[in-house]
């Protein structure tokens, strides 16, 4: 099992996305701070703000959604997936990429943290 942790802007929009949009189940959640989401075998962390892990570092760096690291949902039908995320006004980086048979594209959270959607060849 793969435990991925964002930080995040808000718990909450952050656990109806994950729920509502790409099917995660919600485990537990601890107020504004944390929310613990499964899908599969993948565990998603949700951070907010107060969480432990959204705390300076040392060097006053402060960690913050985006960037370009991501986990991977595979999906059976990416075409059709796409259309009813876009339909919910999910916002995607790019283009559907095709390489061989397999498809993929990159979509946002609230936050901005990446998602790939990934359909096998």
């Amino acid at each position: 099992m793969a435990q991925v942790r964002y930080i995040v802007n808000n718990v909450d929009e952050a656990v109806a996305f994950y729920v509502s949009k790409l099917g995660f189940e919600l485990e537990q959640q601890y107020g504004p701070a944390i929310a613990i989401l499964v899908r599969g075998d993948l565990t998603l962390w949700v951070a907010g703000p107060i969480s432990s892990a959204a705390r300076p570092m040392r060097d006053g760096t402060k960690p913050s959604p985006g960037g370009w690291s991501r986990f991977v949902l595979t999906v059976d039908d990416l075409e059709s997936f796409i259309s009813e995320l876009k339909d919910e006004g999910v916002e995607f980086r790019n283009d559907i990429v095709e390489q061989g048979g397999r498809k993929q594209i990159l979509c946002l959270d609230p936050s901005g943290n990446v998602i790939e959607l990934f359909q096998a060849a």
